[in-house]
């Protein structure tokens, strides 16, 4: 499990292989000086919540991985984040299976 760390007091826990998607959705849009929204529920174990942080080019983000193998990028999941982060409702974790015609409700995003 690694972990993602936005700014001073904002972090979650990602599995390694989610976190490297993740990373490469944000630099992409990072590097087009694009900003957006990334969303994600909390743990169950913290309680029923979520979380939205405003990632922009000046962000303050550290990835940090638990393992030290890099995980494998699976293309099509890697299209389907970035086709969530360039919706007006932002980045958001989907599972590994998505598929870009699903919609939220296909795959029990609460967003």
């Amino acid at each position: 499990m690694g972990k993602f760390l936005y700014g001073r007091d904002t972090s979650a826990t990602f599995e390694d292989r989610l976190l490297l998607h993740l990373q490469l959705v944000m630099g992409m849009k990072l590097r087009r000086g694009e900003s957006f929204t990334f969303s994600w529920k909390h743990d169950p174990t913290l309680g029923d919540g979520r979380t939205t942080v405003w990632i922009h080019p000046r962000s303050t983000i550290v990835f940090m991985y638990s393992g030290s193998r890099p995980s494998q990028v699976n293309r099509g999941w890697l299209e389907a984040l970035m086709f969530t982060a360039n919706q007006p409702t932002g980045l958001h974790v989907v599972p590994e299976h998505f598929d870009i015609g699903d919609t939220a409700a296909d795959v029990d995003v609460v967003l």
